[in-house]
């Protein structure tokens, strides 16, 4: 029969186009549908498939934070202690500091704003307040408030330095500051004096007593250095409720290099210039024979310069004898002068009351050539020079002897 075949085949075309059908729609519908995943807990997940982020809160930002030094309510304060307000998460808006009668003090705001510096000392016994605005990165104001109470001392002790700004001196010139009462706490003190050269120099600071203290290089200062001076002394603690009172800074110079020899033995005076010898000078000393009247062996340092001097010594039953061209080289009545009376003895013996005698024009020859702080570097004689002799017997002290003297 010709239908059947007919019939089968078109039979067999339907069923295949229908698994056909049945196919793609199973892929359409694995590649689209997504409700049938489930996570790990067996609740159905889904799956983002738009362009958009997530929102995502910003922290907030935080309020400022102010620090007071010294803190708000304290005591006892050094009127030269490092004082500041800092600011933390903002900025310094506005800020002063007044004293009791409301005066402001000096200060000093950084470039960013975040702190406030004290720029000058403090009074003593007096009560400081702060007041002012913060403004944190919040965009909040926080007010800068507190006080605090600076030191009030039992007492102040002032002080004096032996330099001139602007002068010169001579290569042993020490530095010398005395106090008007006794140092307890002479570390602090010590601390709070520098020297700065404008060449390397070695040097320390020695005690001589409670009162004074020198500074002087190891060896002779290099001609033509520049020193300067700076005594912080104002508000340090001396010791025993005490503080400093004053400060002091000094800036001189270091001339030429003259050291001056004599020797009591060939009663000779010989001046040194740069090393070189410019003068060889007939001379009499203090009388060998009476350890009252002996010139001391040792280094001198030239402390002043006098025309004309009047020279007294009870002792010795003199007084009012006025002596021309005197150099005073130490504080026990020790001068290199001229004399005209013992031009018979000057440059053979010794006759003097300890000073170094020289006739009159070679006295000024020498006068002229001398500056405070030249070196007298005198040998021969039986009596050294030591502390009993005042200033300046510093050269008399080796580095060591010089150093162990140091509070530091």
């Amino acid at each position: 029969m010709s239908s059947r075949p007919g019939g089968r085949r078109h039979g067999q075309s339907r069923w295949r186009l229908g698994l056909l059908a049945a196919g793609v729609v199973a892929a359409l519908g694995l590649g689209a549908c997504s409700s049938d995943n489930t996570g790990d807990d067996g609740q159905p997940t889904t799956t983002n498939t738009g362009s958009q982020s997530p929102t995502v809160q910003a922290a907030p930002k935080p309020a400022a934070k102010i620090a007071l030094n010294p803190a708000a309510g304290a005591g006892d304060v050094s009127p030269v202690a490092p004082m500041t307000v800092t600011v933390t998460d903002g900025t310094i808006e506005s800020l002063t500091l007044t004293n009791p009668t409301g005066k402001q003090v000096k200060g000093t705001l950084s470039p960013d704003r975040r702190t406030w510096t004290v720029g000058e000392p403090l009074g003593f016994g007096k009560t400081y307040t702060w007041a002012g605005n913060a403004l944190g990165t919040n965009g909040e104001r926080q007010p800068i408030t507190g006080a605090f109470t600076t030191v009030t001392p039992n007492g102040t002790t002032g002080a004096r330095i032996n330099t001139g700004d602007g002068r010169t001196y001579g290569v042993a010139m020490p530095i010398a500051v005395t106090f008007d009462s006794p140092v307890a706490d002479k570390a602090a003190v010590q601390r709070a004096m520098t020297v700065t050269t404008s060449v390397p120099v070695e040097g320390t600071w020695a005690w001589l007593d409670d009162t004074r203290a020198h500074w002087r290089p190891r060896a002779y200062w290099p001609a033509g250095t520049t020193v300067d001076v700076d005594l912080r002394l104002y508000g340090v603690p001396f010791g025993n409720g005490v503080y400093g009172q004053n400060d002091l800074t000094s800036k001189f110079s270091i001339g030429r290099n003259q050291v001056v020899r004599g020797n009591t033995k060939t009663h000779r005076l010989q001046v040194f210039r740069d090393g070189k010898l410019t003068a060889d000078l007939p001379a009499s000393y203090g009388l060998d024979s009476d350890p009252g009247r002996v010139t001391n062996s040792g280094t001198h340092v030239v402390m002043s310069k006098h025309e004309s001097y009047s020279m007294c010594n009870e002792k010795y039953d003199y007084c009012d004898v006025v002596v021309p061209w005197a150099v005073r080289i130490s504080n026990n009545g020790e001068f290199v002068h001229g004399y005209a009376p013992s031009i018979w003895a000057q440059g053979k013996q010794n006759v003097s009351h300890g000073c170094v005698n020289l006739a009159p024009d070679k006295a000024k020859q020498y006068f002229d050539s001398a500056l405070v702080g030249d070196p007298v570097e005198i040998t021969g004689s039986t009596n050294q020079l030591d502390p009993t002799d005042g200033d300046f017997y510093d050269w008399a002290l080796t580095w060591p002897q010089w150093t162990a003297k140091s509070a530091l």
